[in-house]
């Protein structure tokens, strides 16, 4: 996987799965970007499977103002089917919220395992 792909599939995954509040489109998105047993890990829970991932992040986006989005803060890199992308999460236009990482692993050009971690403000 080229590094324009690892950047294309994460800022993807940023704005059609962790942003997007619509069940439906969201979980389209899931089916194309991941394995079907992928898994997501999150600080305090994992879950496998598309409806696992789109419930979790249900949940997610359910504890945010109806305004939060989540940016990404710059492109994905990667190498060895690993990816990163630093992100950020708050209302548009407006100062961060809370800011973070996400970790890929990739098989045949799909999220196999995603690891989402939250940086603390200390």
């Amino acid at each position: 996987m080229q590094s324009s792909d690892y950047d294309k599939s994460m800022q993807r995954n940023l704005t059609h799965v962790f942003s997007e509040r619509d069940p439906k489109k969201r979980l389209e998105v899931i089916r194309e970007l991941y394995d079907p047993d992928a898994v997501l890990n999150e600080p305090e829970a994992s879950v496998t499977g598309h409806e696992a991932i789109s419930d979790a992040v249900t949940k997610l986006l359910d504890s945010l103002p109806p305004d939060f989005t989540f940016t990404a803060m710059g492109p994905a890199i990667g190498h060895h089917s690993i990816g990163r992308l630093r992100w950020q999460s708050g209302p548009p236009n407006g100062p961060a919220a809370v800011q973070g990482m996400d970790i890929a692993h990739f098989i045949d050009g799909r999220i196999h395992a995603l690891y989402v971690f939250i940086e603390d403000e200390d």
